[in-house]
């Protein structure tokens, strides 16, 4: 099975350990992958701060470069949702709203990709700790995917897990709103920290990398110990 990479542009500029987690995972899994370099970011955040107009030209980029692709998979549950919203911006569209469609139509979340697609629940890790999971909210609510992520985890040999109080809360990265609503953004963070800290938990783990860096960026500022994994990253150990 061929699989085309969306990396998102987080990840392919800080955090390139999740790309080649994702990459090494799904070649084990016996996926062949392939990276296209015209990849640009999908258009969120313009798309979401009103600049509808403006996104447009980054999504058709988009398309054309992924038009040929078998399956996109993607280790980010917000930007894979951004993919299945392009019918809509493209709607009425003559030219472009077929082939979003298309597009949307075969993009997948990592974990959803490898549960409802490849029918695997264990895919053979082993990882070692008490973890806990932060439910993203563009993941959760947008491309409603919420169990993929928990089969798969339960099926990893040696990780303690338990669950993560308040986890339908956001944890305030939300894109351009951490920028613009910068105290509000914090306040919501720190509960989201307090929430792990209640746990025990060693790791919080996640499947979308601006939760992770907002997470992350915060409990390094307080200096916590607890560290701060991509879901990937945990199921490709072995």
């Amino acid at each position: 099975m061929k699989v085309t990479l969306f990396a998102t542009c987080l990840v392919d500029m800080f955090q390139s350990d999740v790309g080649k987690a994702t990459v090494e995972l799904l070649e084990r899994l016996g996926c062949e992958i392939d990276f296209p370099e015209a990849q640009v970011c999908c258009g969120q955040p313009a798309y979401n701060s009103g600049y509808v107009k403006e996104s447009k030209e980054a999504m058709k980029r988009m398309i054309e470069t992924f038009e040929n692709a078998e399956y996109v998979v993607s280790p980010s549950g917000s930007c894979t949702a951004m993919f299945r919203e392009y019918p809509h911006v493209f709607k009425g569209d003559s030219i472009w709203e077929p082939r979003a469609l298309k597009l949307a139509e075969k993009t997948y979340e990592l974990t959803q990709f490898i549960v409802d697609v490849l029918k695997i629940e264990d895919v053979g890790a082993r990882f070692e700790g008490k973890v806990t999971y932060h439910t993203s909210c563009h993941m959760t609510r947008l491309l409603r995917v919420a169990s993929a992520p928990m089969t798969l985890l339960k099926n990893v040999n040696g990780l303690e897990f338990t669950m993560l109080p308040g986890k339908e809360q956001c944890c305030g990265f939300g894109g351009t709103f951490s920028v613009k609503m910068g105290q509000i953004s914090e306040q919501m963070v720190d509960e989201k920290v307090m929430h792990i800290e209640e746990t025990g938990a060693d790791y919080i783990i996640g499947a979308d990398a601006g939760c992770m860096l907002n997470i992350g960026g915060r409990i390094q500022r307080t200096g916590k110990p607890i560290q701060v994994l991509h879901i990937a990253e945990v199921l490709n150990s072995r």
